[in-house]
């Protein structure tokens, strides 16, 4: 078995977004207040939320524990995949993005249970990594005419490089600019 130690890393929120009128994509905002239902009248907030794809093991609709109400992103790996695409960018409001952090090495990579914790007194755990899905394709091929291709190949572009999902721990008001400190577990490989 393999293990690797705690450790601590400091970023920095780049940006913050959230929805406006109950789709998908975000607008940029000065500050997120956050409860323990996340983000009030965001479309991903609630102590609850309804499976769909990501969970087959359950009928589509069954009310289950709201672990996604924030998705992170950094700029990085956004750049990354806008390369890998051969298109000049991939903004974070275009795929749902809640909040850009900076100085995170590998944020994809952060594992459950990785908590955020802001100088202002938020706090967020992670559950895991988010998925890249056609949704956030269609959103990203609609900036840029005549390539529906981006549409598939986002999802192999931003593997591994989509970002993670998260939950309020701890409420509180986040801003950009705003430090914070990743809190990584001790970490072991199952076999």
């Amino acid at each position: 078995m393999k293990r690797t130690r705690a450790k601590n890393q400091a970023g920095t929120v780049a940006g913050l977004f959230r929805t406006g009128d109950g789709g998908f994509e975000t607008a940029p905002v000065p500050s997120l207040d956050l409860g323990f239902d996340g983000i009030a009248g965001d479309r991903h907030g609630g102590t609850t939320r309804r499976s769909g794809g990501r969970e087959p093991w359950y009928p589509r609709g069954t009310e289950i524990r709201n672990e996604r109400q924030l998705s992170l992103l950094a700029a990085d790996e956004l750049a990354d995949a806008a390369a890998r695409l051969d298109i000049p960018e991939i903004r974070p409001e275009w795929i749902g993005g809640n909040v850009l952090v900076e100085g995170i090495a590998d944020l994809s990579w952060l594992p459950p249970r990785t908590i955020l914790m802001f100088a202002g007194g938020a706090t967020l755990r992670i559950d895991g990594d988010n998925g890249p899905c056609r949704l956030s394709g269609r959103a990203i091929a609609a900036r840029y005419e005549g390539r529906g291709d981006i549409e598939l190949g986002f999802v192999s572009a931003a593997k591994y490089r989509r970002g993670l999902v998260a939950w309020v721990e701890k409420p509180g008001r986040i801003v950009i600019g705003e430090a914070f400190e990743a809190r990584i577990p001790e970490q072991w490989i199952y076999e």
